[in-house]
């Protein structure tokens, strides 16, 4: 419903129509026989532009109740957030003339912008400049018995989809409520009623109504399960109301905080996204639905068209904007069986996190948690590396020429640059290699290396494994961070992994750089194959975006030998749970800590690969070996046709 004005507030935006017009006359006109037809012109199109439909019938020679309701109507019918003119000439011929005008019709929601050419036929009556009434004022094709209509065709929700093709939803039961607009007797009366039920604005639910074609349905609002349950007794005793089932794919299959949830468009959420939703539409509340939502819902097809008003039968098609974008389902690098062999290896562990990656490509094959979020931690998290942090300053310290074996103390304590470092369950001076020390992720003896490499070589190799980089992914991620350290204490710390934070995702990425000997970003979607996802406007964000980082070889003689000290984690070292049948098994497990609410948090790590799969695990608990087993149990679950 349109807010009242002032008269004042009126009569601006009137001269403000008028100059728009070209017509500049005065407003005010002297009891006399007007000597042109252009302030008849002005009147009438300044009234009919501004809503003051009244002033505008007063210009035309037809009954001023008619006409004036047929012009109301006609901004009903288009359900019009606005109508412009601009007078493009006017011909005279005696008492007769002519004024072409152009229209130009703000169709509302984001929808199109309606432009139409339209003449205005006058003549004199009784010394009065008068638009010879007739329904082809409003438009040239419009007649006696006719009325216009939006009619609006949206495209159905397309599925998310896994590397296979297969769909990540199954259908859910949603309520649709809405209208045959040609059945209502009182459209104010059941607009008002549902509104107060629904939340729903009553003058959109009743545009809606207006402009839509009378014999279609038209849907006003949807509801889930849930909130059908709590309403659904006030909904069936509005008159008019027609509530029918649809049965969508938007029921997230594992990995239910990646794929997403959908919902019923709300009325809060049909204010912040505009067009092309409307109410009954759905609308993704996270994950890849929130991220794609445009990309899965596509642009909805309008037409504005003429019916026979009393059949509500179309005549004619006056104007059809086609699809813009194409709904279109997003195809992700998901693997079902790889969920399922994650999703099972994490049950047993409370507050565990695995994501697996394909070490050829760095595709995302599963993301599996247990008590965690599946974004906000396995992709996104922020924990201490403690020592797997140890496979990047291995990868600095071997180009720097360490002999991996090289005897490095593991003591059950150790001080360097005064930062002190404890090794649990070691008694006495044990000295085996580096290569044990580095299967057993003694942080004593890894620690003691800080004098082996400088904060800059650190810092310079951890970024050729990704860390620190900008992904482009469509979600929340973390790629990792490693402070800058000056001091022997410093550079301690980060080869201890207790001041470099990485999320899961980063550390299954590093498993695969050195399986692959290749760095690669990670990829979650290649269909759309936009790095960043359009915004609900249906344009890409403003500003620069971050490109996405291209592979990055290592140095291979490096990697021949990390690889051969990872194979030593699993057969002699902490990770020794993580073997399984197969090809063989590479990693290192670690154990660490954070604070987190002033709590300290046990933190079990596995960080490894099987063939072409790559894995990291997380796990918050004490035991070094509950990380590996999480990754053994996964490996043993994976399809041989890996």
């Amino acid at each position: 419903m349109s807010r009242p004005v002032s008269a004042t507030t009126a009569r601006a935006r009137a001269v403000r129509a008028a100059l728009a017009l070209g017509l500049t006359m005065p407003l005010l006109t002297a009891c006399f026989e007007e000597s042109s037809p252009h302030e008849a012109v002005r009147d009438f199109l300044v009234g009919w532009e501004t809503g003051k439909y009244r002033e505008a019938a007063k210009r035309a020679d037809g009954d001023q109740a008619v006409v004036r309701e047929a012009l109301e109507n006609a901004r009903l019918q288009l359900d019009a957030a606005s109508i412009r003119f601009r007078v493009k000439g006017i011909t005279r011929d005696g008492d007769t003339a002519r004024a072409d005008y152009h229209a130009e019709v703000d169709l509302g929601e984001n929808n199109p912008l309606w432009e139409y050419d339209g003449a205005l036929p006058l003549h004199v009556v009784d010394g009065k400049w008068k638009v010879r009434w007739s329904p082809s004022v409003i438009h040239p094709d419009l007649h006696d018995g006719q009325r216009l209509a939006v009619a609006t065709r949206p495209e159905g929700r397309k599925p998310i989809l896994d590397r296979d093709g297969n769909p990540l939803q199954d259908g859910t039961i949603l309520y649709v409520a809405g209208v045959y607009p040609a059945k209502i007797k009182d459209p104010d009366r059941l607009c008002d009623e549902l509104s107060r039920v629904t939340g729903f604005a009553q003058d959109r639910l009743l545009s809606r109504i207006l402009s839509s074609p009378p014999q279609d349905f038209v849907p006003l609002a949807t509801f889930g399960r849930t909130k059908f349950a709590q309403i659904k007794d006030k909904l069936r005793a509005i008159s008019g109301i027609d509530i029918v089932t649809d049965n969508p794919p938007v029921a997230p299959k594992s990995p239910v905080q990646i794929v997403g949830r959908v919902s019923a468009i709300t009325p809060e959420a049909e204010q912040q996204l505009g067009g092309p939703q409307r109410a009954g539409d759905s609308v993704g509340r996270d994950g890849l639905q929130r991220a794609y939502q445009d990309q899965l819902t596509g642009s909805t097809e309008t037409s504005v068209v003429i019916l026979d008003s009393r059949t509500g039968k179309q005549v004619k098609e006056l104007k059809a904007w086609r699809p813009v974008r194409k709904a279109m389902p997003v195809q992700t690098t998901l693997d079902s069986a790889a969920q399922s062999a994650g999703d099972t290896a994490v049950a047993a562990v409370r507050s565990s996190a695995l994501v697996a990656v394909k070490s050829s490509t760095g595709e995302i094959l599963a993301v599996s948690t247990n008590g965690l979020h599946q974004e906000k931690d396995a992709l996104a998290g922020k924990y201490p590396a403690g020592t797997t942090f140890s496979i990047i300053a291995a990868a600095g310290l071997l180009k720097g020429g360490l002999d991996p074996m090289q005897r490095v103390p593991c003591s059950a304590d150790r001080t360097v640059g005064g930062a002190r470092f404890q090794q649990p369950g070691v008694v006495g001076l044990v000295t085996p290699t580096f290569r044990t020390d580095f299967a057993e992720g003694c942080v004593t003896a890894l620690a003691s290396m800080a004098r082996r490499i400088n904060g800059r070589s650190l810092s310079a190799t951890a970024s050729q494994f990704g860390i620190g980089s900008e992904w482009g992914l469509p979600l929340r991620t973390f790629s990792g961070s490693v402070p800058n350290a000056n001091s022997d204490a410093a550079v301690a710390r980060v080869i201890a992994g207790q001041t470099t934070e990485v999320s899961p995702l980063t550390m299954a990425l590093v498993a695969a750089a050195v399986d692959s000997g290749t760095w690669r970003p990670p990829v979650l979607v290649t269909s759309p194959t936009e790095t960043v996802p359009r915004s609900s406007s249906g344009t890409l964000p403003e500003g620069p975006q971050p490109g996405r980082p291209q592979p990055i070889t290592l140095d291979a003689t490096t990697i021949v030998k990390l690889r051969a000290l990872m194979r030593a984690g699993v057969t002699s070292g902490a990770a020794r749970g993580a073997d399984a049948p197969g090809g063989e098994v590479y990693g290192v497990a670690a154990q660490t800590t954070r604070v987190e609410k002033k709590q300290r948090v046990n933190l079990a790590w596995f960080v490894g690969w099987q063939d072409d799969v790559a894995v990291a695990v997380l796990a918050e608990n004490a035991d070094t070996a509950a990380a590996s087993a999480i990754a053994g149990t996964f490996f043993r679950g994976l399809p041989d046709t890996r």
